[in-house]
């Protein structure tokens, strides 16, 4: 068979032959043409055996057929790691390279913006990590309200990571008609209940029974000290003339430190794992199939998905707690029908999880003995007080923790220590603040103009300078540039010309105004309230009139007391009494006014017209001319 005869168009046959896919693996055999007709696909197969071409081929000629020239999001591809996810979108470039369809990748560990920009450029085919997706559709960047196609990839993992509760928050967001592509390596009880909610009348394509190994794949155990793997490793691999080999380790603390054992002994490596930035993720993948290193060393994260071409040897440095894990790091070599070489390294403690995994494959692992560091710990695994094997990794992995939490605490407690040491700047005083308050108040508060200073010059040549300078011509007033801002007439010497500053005189119409243009408004001098006689020579002249046998001057509200007593009846009931000032009642002031009014008392009247008062709503002349006009 041929994938001519799967139904694949002219433009996905010819991509994929330039990727040098000749005949259908079985799984793509299976799963391509209901996918064409439109049907739900449950896969279940194993891993490398060809399942992103068996979802990615149809989905990008079924889009072709149904273009759009929107470009909305048309096909999500829902996977757990990041790693995988970039594979597959490389996949798509790869098989719809000469279709005129967009793809994008999404996944966390990096900054949003590239990928938000990747979405409001308009994307069909959107390949998705459920974190990441889950952020960017709260915000309004992902509408997948016209989505076609949904494929979940590699469910069981999903399972495993701790994502199936946001698998099935995305599933809420998603339409009701549409159509779903679910492919899975193993099926428990979980995933089962999740495919019979999720899928419609799905055809099942499975190829061999579920975990099965690969069978072309040659498998081995060593039993060795869990000292002495790091360098069975290394001995291996030169002996087995290793060209390239994936290390799977159970911690992050593991991956690392088998990454620097394995760099001492002479093999290029590097790790990567969850604690890994994005960008060292991805280049230490990009140098490992490239070739510049010889080991990549990871934790599960790498087990899904990876597609390394011809690798060669993979090591399993820990054995997995879940037997199917096993299954998944062993399938990273053996890809596309290719051979390849599996080996576990065994210590005491282990045998245990290694009789799971002979019981899930089905049969037993052969096991090497002739090897340079046989076994010599045979002493039983600590127990915790639930009768738990506590593994070495683990404890070794928090303990390495809690070193380096207790690191960093001296670490910022040393630096304290050296700044409390170090001769700091001294403090400005309390008086010194103030003063700078006050410079700066009184820096605001200065006029509006700047006046340059007048540069001295020598009393022996002013003379002869008043002689030879020529006076300057009179300015006009009528050419005088007039500005409509608050000011006043100012001469500001030679430095400037003289400006009067003008403002409307706001009391000229009946138009109301604001309160600023009120403050601002020019008073005359007869709004202002006469100047009360100062106290102590009232009581002077007062003084001298008794002497003299006169009598004593009244106060102005004493004067006004009895000339309100003095009206008779009959005008206080008529409406002549009306036409009379009304006099206010004299008002207890309090201390604070009372001294305002002494201050003011003491300056004086003012000579420029305005009124002490400080609020001139407090001036009842002053508020007739903005409601009423002034012929009234």
């Amino acid at each position: 068979m041929t994938f001519a005869e799967l139904g694949l168009c002219a433009p996905i046959l010819n991509a994929l032959e330039q990727q040098g896919y000749k005949t259908p693996s079985p799984i793509q055999a299976k799963a391509i043409p209901p996918a064409l007709a439109g049907r739900d696909v449950l896969g279940c197969a194993q891993t490398g055996t060809g399942k992103t071409c068996a979802f990615a081929t149809p989905i990008l000629q079924l889009l072709n057929q149904r273009k759009h020239d929107a470009h909305p999001i048309r096909a999500l591809i829902l996977t757990p790691t990041r790693e995988l996810a970039i594979q597959i979108g490389e996949s798509f470039d790869a098989y719809g390279k000469f279709l005129p369809l967009r793809t994008a990748v999404i996944f966390g560990g990096v900054g949003q913006n590239p990928q938000v920009q990747a979405l409001q450029r308009g994307v069909d085919v959107l390949v998705a990590t459920p974190g990441r997706l889950e952020d960017l559709y709260q915000q309004g960047f992902v509408d997948v309200s016209k989505l076609e196609i949904f494929v979940l990839d590699e469910a069981d993992r999903m399972l495993d990571m701790g994502f199936i509760h946001d698998v099935k928050k995305i599933l809420k967001w998603l339409p009701q008609k549409k159509q779903t592509l679910f492919f899975s390596a193993t099926m428990p009880p979980e995933i089962t209940q999740l495919v019979n909610s999720l899928l419609h009348d799905p055809v099942r394509v499975a190829v061999d029974p579920v975990s099965s190994p690969v069978e072309v794949i040659e498998q081995s155990v060593y039993f060795v000290d869990r000292g002495n793997k790091t360098k069975l490793i290394a001995h291996l691999m030169q002996e087995q003339k290793a060209k390239n080999a994936l290390v799977f380790t159970r911690t992050k603390h593991g991956a690392n430190k088998v990454a620097r054992d394995l760099e001492k002994a002479g093999v290029t490596a590097a790790a990567i794992h969850g604690n890994k930035s994005q960008t060292a993720r991805q280049q230490a993948l990009s140098d490992f199939k490239a070739g510049r290193i010889r080991a990549l060393v990871a934790t599960d994260i790498a087990a899904r998905g990876l597609d390394i071409d011809r690798l060669s040897h993979v090591f399993n440095y820990n054995l997995p707690d879940v037997p199917e894990t096993y299954v998944h790091r062993i399938g990273r070599t053996g890809r596309a029908g290719r051979d390849g070489v599996a080996i576990a390294l065994c210590d005491f403690s282990e045998k245990p999880l290694l009789k799971e995994i002979e019981k899930l494959i089905g049969k037993a692992v052969p096991v090497v003995e002739n090897h340079p560091f046989p076994m010599t710990d045979f002493s039983e695994p600590v127990r915790d007080k639930h009768g738990k094997i506590v593994n070495a990794e683990d404890a070794e992995a928090r303990q390495a923790a809690r070193e380096r939490s207790r690191e960093r605490r001296e670490a910022a407690k040393a630096a304290q220590e050296k700044a409390a040491l170090e001769p700091t700047a001294p403090q400005p005083t309390e008086e010194h603040k103030k003063k700078k308050r006050r410079k700066k108040k009184k820096s605001a508060q200065s006029g509006q103009v700047t006046l340059q200073p007048v540069e001295q010059k020598p009393v022996e040549k002013k003379a002869a300078e008043k002689k030879t300078e020529p006076k300057p011509a009179p300015v006009e007033r009528d050419s005088r540039p007039k500005l409509t801002r608050p000011g006043t007439r100012m001469d500001t010497g030679n430095q400037m010309p003289v400006v009067e500053f003008e403002r409307p005189d706001p009391l000229a119409g009946d138009r109301i105004m604001d309160a600023t243009a009120r403050l601002l408004a020019p008073r005359s001098v007869t709004m202002a309230p006469a100047p009360r006689p100062k106290r102590e020579e009232q009581r002077e002249r007062n003084k001298n009139n008794r002497r003299r046998g006169k009598k004593p001057e009244k106060t102005a509200a004493a004067s006004g007391q009895e000339r309100k007593q003095a009206l008779p009846k009959e005008e206080k009931k008529s409406g002549c009494a009306e036409q009379q000032p009304k006099q206010n009642k004299p008002v207890r002031q309090t201390p604070k006014q009372e001294r305002d009014r002494r201050r003011s008392d003491r300056r004086g009247p003012d000579v420029s017209g305005r009124s002490r008062t400080k609020d001139s709503t407090q001036q009842a002349s002053l508020m007739k001319p903005y409601y009423l006009n002034q012929d009234d």
